[in-house]
C-alpha cells in the first residue's frame, strides 16, 4: 500500500499511541529529526506508524531512561528515493535483547517496508526507503514571507536533547538561536521570541517578560505536555508549543507568531491556543483567505528571488567534483544530457499546454537530477521555480514556463558543445 503522507504525522500519531505508559514511567521522547528529511512523503504510512509505536513500545517497557531520543536521519540531497535511518541511541537495554527484538519480532512489517536492520552502535538502527511526493524537495517548509526569517531566539528548556532538537528546527529558517538556563536569564533585550518550558517559569522571568513585552514587540510562548495543566493567570502568553516538538509545529509557531498575530500582545490579552490537544492534529487554524493570500504572497517573493540569483549556466569543477563522486565520466555525463534532453523543450511545451502535471513532475525530477550531475545550477534553479508551482498549487502560472525552459535548455546546449568542441 501506498500513500502520499506527512512524516511529522506518524511521529506525533506514534507519540500519542504511547503517551499512556510515557506518563506511568515518567519518560519524555525527544524527536531529533534532520532537516534534510522531507516533510511530505510516499509510501506504506499505515506499515511505518505500526512498526515505530511497536518499537517504542518495545523502548518504554524494557528501559530505566527517563528520556528517549528517536533520530530521523537521510542524505543531504534527497533527489528521488533514498533511506531514512530511524534510530535510537543510549536505552540502556541490554544489548542482547534488543537484538532479539530486531531480528525477531519486527516480522513482516519490516520486509513490508523494504527495511533493513543496521548493526552500529546505535541501540536499534533501521532504513527505509521512501520516495518524495513532490517536487521542491530542497526546501520543504517555505515560510510565507522572508520578514519571518532570521529572527533572535530565546530557549529555555530543560532537556539537552530536547533544545538541541529544537535549535536545529529553527535554525532551518536561519534563526539565531541562544539556549539558557532560567538562572542564565537576566534580560530579554534585542530577542524577537522567548520559548519557556512551563515548570521553568519563575516569578523574576514573569516581571521580565512583563517589562519587555510592554517595551518591545517580543512575543513568549509556553511549552508543555499535551495534559500540562497551563496556569490561567498567565495573561502575557502569545501561544503554547505542545510536545512533541517537530519542524512542522516550529514551523506553523513561527507562521502564527510573526504573520497572523502582528498586534503587540498585552496583560489583558489572551492569545487562544494554536495547538489542538487531540491525536489527529496540531495544526493552526487560520482563516482560508490568510492562508491564501500567504500562499500567493510566498510563492511571488520566492520566485522573485530565484530570478534575482545569477549562477553558472554550467559550472564545470562543479559537474566535474559531483561526476567523480559518483564515479562517472563527466564528459559521458555531457554527451547523456545532450542525447537525453536536447529538443526536449517541445516536449516539455507539449505536456504543458496538454495539462500533464504528472509527466510535467517525472520530466523535471529528470531533468533535475541529470543538471546536477553536470553542474548546470541555471537549469537546477529553473527546474527548483517549476516545483514551487507544484508545491503551492499555482498550476495557471505553468504557461509561461516553456518559452522559459527553451532559453535556459538553448544556453546550456550551447555551454556544453563548447566544452566538448562540438559545432
Amino acid at each position: 500500500m501506498e500513500n502520499i503522507f506527512d512524516i511529522n504525522h506518524i511521529l506525533k500519531h506514534s507519540f500519542v499511541a504511547n503517551n499512556k505508559v510515557m506518563v506511568e514511567k515518567n519518560i519524555e521522547l525527544v524527536f531529533d529529526v534532520n532537516t534534510t528529511i522531507p516533510r511530505v512523503l510516499r509510501g506504506n504510512n499505515v506499515t511505518l506508524e505500526r512498526l515505530i509505536v511497536f518499537i517504542l513500545r518495545f523502548v518504554f517497557s524494557f528501559t530505566s531512561r527517563e528520556e528517549i531520543v528517536l533520530s530521523l536521519d537521510a542524505p543531504k540531497d534527497f533527489l528521488y528515493e533514498e533511506d531514512i535511518s530511524f534510530k535510537i541511541l543510549h536505552t540502556g537495554i541490554v544489548k542482547e535483547r534488543v537484538l532479539a527484538f530486531l531480528e525477531t519480532a519486527l516480522g513482516h512489517g519490516l520486509v513490508d517496508l523494504d527495511g533493513k536492520i543496521i548493526y552500529d552502535e546505535n541501540d536499534i538502527h533501521i532504513a527505509i526507503p521512501f520516495t518524495i511526493s513532490e517536487l521542491g524537495f530542497r526546501r520543504h517548509y517555505r515560510l510565507p514571507s522572508k520578514s519571518m526569517l532570521e529572527k533572535k531566539v530565546l530557549l529555555l528548556v530543560e532537556s539537552e536533547h530536547l533544545s538541541k532538537s529544537i535549535i536545529k528546527m529553527f535554525r532551518y529558517f536561519h534563526y539565531d538561536v541562544k539556549s539558557g538556563s532560567k538562572k542564565e536569564s537576566t534580560t530579554l533585550e534585542g530577542y524577537d521570541l522567548v520559548i519557556i518550558e512551563d515548570h521553568l517559569m519563575t516569578e523574576t522571568m514573569l516581571t521580565l517578560l512583563s517589562v519587555a513585552i510592554e517595551n518591545t514587540n517580543l512575543k513568549y510562548v509556553l511549552l508543555g505536555n499535551i495534559h500540562t495543566r497551563f496556569k490561567d493567570d498567565l495573561e502575557m502568553v502569545t501561544t503554547h508549543l505542545i510536545k512533541p516538538v517537530t519542524q512542522e509545529s516550529i514551523f506553523e509557531l513561527i507562521v502564527f507568531v510573526f504573520a497572523y498575530n502582528t498586534s503587540p500582545v498585552t496583560k489583558k490579552t489572551m492569545i487562544p491556543r494554536i495547538f489542538e490537544q487531540e491525536r489527529d492534529t496540531t495544526d493552526i487554524v487560520m482563516p482560508e483567505s490568510l492562508k491564501i493570500n500567504a500562499e500567493n504572497q510566498g510563492v511571488q517573493n520566492l520566485i522573485e528571488e530565484k530570478k534575482a540569483q545569477h549562477v553558472a549556466v554550467l559550472d564545470i569543477k562543479l559537474g566535474l567534483e559531483n561526476s567523480k563522486k559518483q564515479g562517472l565520466l563527466y564528459s559521458h555525463e555531457l554527451e547523456n544530457f545532450i542525447e537525453n534532453f536536447n529538443k526536449s523543450d517541445l516536449y516539455f511545451r507539449q505536456i504543458v499546454n496538454e495539462q500533464q502535471t504528472n509527466k510535467i513532475k517525472d520530466f523535471c525530477i529528470d531533468l533535475e537530477k541529470q543538471a546536477k550531475i553536470i553542474g548546470a545550477e541555471s537549469m537546477l534553479s529553473f527546474s527548483d521555480t517549476v516545483s514551487l508551482i507544484f508545491v503551492y498549487d499555482k498550476l495557471d502560472m505553468l504557461p509561461i514556463y516553456p518559452g522559459r525552459y527553451h532559453r535556459e535548455l538553448t544556453k546550456l546546449v550551447a555551454e556544453i558543445k563548447k566544452y566538448l568542441h562540438i559545432k
